[in-house]
């Protein structure tokens, strides 16, 4: 097993001592109702990168976007509760300009001296962000000041926006110490991991992650699959499965998965690609009903009401069996509906057995995975080898395909 080396600038490879940097992060965090940051987790991660900027007394403008407010400014998505929960986190003031590019823009950032943070309003506030406009691009740079780019906002790198791909025309660019460490880790785990390579997949969607599961199976010794995912394998195979979620008409995807599965596994084909062989239920369909477990069977017939939500006792200790004897498990995707704690059991035992044996490299895929595992058990976090910040992105870049916003930086 060799290194897996990052292929692009990173802050160690340019001179930022005293000069002005536009850094892009992904400040896009879950809030509340009454306008409150619910989770900080992608604010955590970009302070390494923040601090060692600091460090060399940059001057330092943070652009970011906030939810999907379509081009147009909208108070609900503003990112000034951003800038104080930034402020707290740092020790230190971040100060806060109501808009990205413009004269107030252009009157902060020249305003700024050695050591200062400056964060803008929300890119998506103008429609050529998302649009990748050279135009926007090119005001985000002037206005700015900046001297340097550096991305580190790794949640938005599978995307070409204004932000992320058009403004390397007009800065040099260089990628943050998150999106390095992503990249890596990422990379390692599917390029040249310590075998044997486990895959845990779970969620909602087959279709969404089609090109996923067929990359793993080229390259896994041994998948488990869970979640709404494996309803829709588990009745195209047959099994009666009530009134649970699954995708409609992915007949075909999933024949050509378990093909591909049965080619690449052989003999070893059940042992290695674990779908359900038992489900908790809910046989009312109330998401509050009591956990009940029933080993699958195509003989048998659920109510119509019922409602699969997790995986059982019988497959969970297969998967875990399976989990116990790799060396790099990547987990992309919850077993069960984690948000009620009578559906997480699945998606918790494979968490506690990765927690548990610190000879496995556990690579914990964005979104909803990465939630569940920071709220499982905050004295466990630390357990885990790396936990991803980005939900798109990290799947893209286990699917094996590009980055557009890490390809546009400068190479090494």
């Amino acid at each position: 097993m060799s290194q897996v080396v990052f292929p692009k600038k990173t802050l160690h490879d340019i001179d930022v001592v005293g000069k002005t940097v536009l850094l892009r992060v992904d400040y896009n965090v879950p809030m509340t109702a009454d306008g409150q940051i619910d989770d900080d987790f992608r604010i955590e991660a970009s302070l390494a990168t923040i601090n060692y900027l600091l460090e060399q007394q940059s001057k330092v403008v943070i652009c970011s976007h906030l939810g999907r407010p379509s081009g147009e400014r909208d108070e609900k998505f503003s990112l000034k509760p951003v800038a104080k929960k930034l402020a707290q986190a740092l020790g230190r003031e971040v100060k806060f300009v109501r808009d990205c590019v413009g004269p107030e823009v252009r009157a902060a950032s020249s305003g700024l001296v050695e050591g200062e943070i400056l964060l803008l309003e929300n890119l998506r506030f103008y429609a050529g962000e998302e649009d990748n406009e050279r135009d926007f691009a090119e005001r985000l740079a002037k206005d700015s000041a900046a001297d340097f780019f550096v991305q580190d906002g790794f949640g938005v790198v599978h995307r070409k926006a204004a932000s992320t791909d058009a403004i390397v025309e007009f800065l040099p660019s260089a990628a943050g110490f998150l999106v390095e460490r992503e990249w890596t880790a990422l990379k390692q785990a599917t390029d040249d991991p310590g075998r044997p390579l486990v895959a845990v997949l779970g969620g909602a969607k087959i279709s969404d992650k089609i090109e996923l599961v067929s990359h793993f199976i080229e390259i896994c010794d041994g998948i488990i699959i869970g979640g709404a995912m494996a309803n829709t394998f588990l009745k195209h195979l047959g099994f009666d499965i009530g009134d649970s979620l699954f995708e409609d008409g992915e007949g075909e995807t999933v024949q050509k998965i378990i093909d591909q599965a049965q080619n690449k596994f052989g003999e070893e084909y059940l042992a290695k690609f674990i779908l359900p062989s038992d489900v908790a239920i809910s046989e009312s369909g109330d998401l509050k009903a009591k956990r009940r477990e029933v080993v699958l069977s195509r003989d048998k017939q659920l109510s119509r009401a019922t409602k699969i939500l997790d995986i059982g006792e019988q497959t969970i200790g297969y998967a875990t069996a399976l989990i116990g004897s790799s060396r790099t498990v990547i987990w992309n995707g919850p077993l069960g509906l984690t948000e009620e704690p009578a559906w997480a059991n699945g998606s918790a035992k494979v968490a506690e057995a990765l927690a548990n044996d610190q000879g496995i490299v556990s690579v914990i895929g964005g979104g909803d995975t990465a939630s569940f595992i920071r709220n499982w058990d905050v004295q466990k976090v630390d357990s885990f080898s790396h936990i991803s910040t980005g939900g798109g992105a990290s799947l893209e870049l286990l699917s094996g395909l590009n980055l557009p916003g890490v390809d546009s930086l400068m190479d090494r």
